[in-house]
């Protein structure tokens, strides 16, 4: 994208003192249900939205995952491989974006899942919402949005910048995956204010939140019930999903034990909510001592 694509808004409408790159009113997606997923550093993100992304195929879905993380192993699980991103595509021509072909940048992962990295910029420089934006404008002028059902972001740690936002500019719909603990749960609250500051200019909202990797899911239901929020999935912490990780492969490519059996299901019932529609939820996130009051250490 280049400088005079992108606007500037010094309006404060996304925030408090905020001043943020937007897309283009052409930029948005259009015709598919879009879905970013959040959450902290470390909790499973890109693994829950590779099994969603295999659970959306399983119904018969079109499904294309656009990772957003400079590591750029969102898709890992879905190709068995690290594939190059889009800014490694576009450095290779020189950022003659012009010259670049689909198969130079969308691989083919388990049942069809079409897989983008976007990666980011060197260390240091530049901003990650460029990076998503540009990757959205690639995938529209090779017309890859036109035949999808489903687009999955999946995003990088806590929101802390207009860059980490961008796909909310994007998405119908953000989920937000936590564990059943302060610190998931703390970063969980800074995402939805970040949701909540995005819905007054865009037609983002709250779907709800993925309990991941946790056998209880006590403190994440009463900070749900305390702000007004829904968990609307539960993925205990099993080795079968960390070995699946392993293996490079998803849930649905593994042996069919009862436990793997029981996530696939858990995931495609949540595919299944999502692609049906969820009411758009309204929280109102804590001030920090509020939360640590609420679920502070004892």
């Amino acid at each position: 994208m280049s400088p005079k694509d992108e606007i500037p808004n010094l309006s404060g409408l996304d925030g408090e003192g905020s001043v943020q790159v937007h897309q283009p009113p052409e930029a948005k997606i259009e015709g598919a249900k879009v879905f970013s997923v959040y959450g902290k550093g470390g909790i499973g993100k890109s693994t829950t939205s590779s099994n969603l992304s295999a659970a959306f195929s399983m119904l018969g879905k079109r499904v294309l995952q656009i990772g957003c993380d400079p590591k750029h192993d969102s898709t890992f699980t879905l190709t068995g491989t690290l594939v190059p991103t889009v800014i490694d595509s576009l450095k290779d021509v020189d950022f003659h974006a012009e010259e670049l072909r689909p198969e130079d940048f969308v691989y083919e992962g388990f049942n069809g899942v079409k897989c983008v990295e976007a990666g980011g910029p060197p260390a240091g420089t530049g901003c990650g919402g460029y990076v998503v934006g540009q990757t959205v404008k690639l995938l529209k002028q090779h017309h890859l949005l036109e035949d999808t059902d489903v687009v999955i972001f999946d995003v990088l740690g806590d929101v802390v910048c207009g860059g980490f936002a961008a796909p909310l500019q994007h998405a119908d719909r953000a989920l937000i995956v936590t564990a059943n603990d302060f610190d998931s749960i703390y970063a969980m609250n800074r995402i939805i204010a970040a949701v909540q500051a995005k819905s007054k200019n865009y037609s983002v909202r709250l779907a709800g939140c993925v309990a991941n990797r946790s056998k209880d899911t006590d403190e994440v239901d009463r900070y749900c019930r305390t702000v007004g929020f829904d968990r609307i999935a539960h993925m205990p912490d099993l080795d079968a999903i960390r070995r699946s990780r392993l293996k490079k492969k998803t849930l649905f490519e593994m042996d069919d034990d009862q436990d793997i059996v029981e996530c696939r299901a858990e995931y495609v019932r949540l595919a299944e909510t999502l692609w049906n529609g969820t009411e758009p939820l309204a929280p109102a996130p804590l001030p920090d001592r509020e939360i640590f009051e609420l679920l502070g250490f004892d």
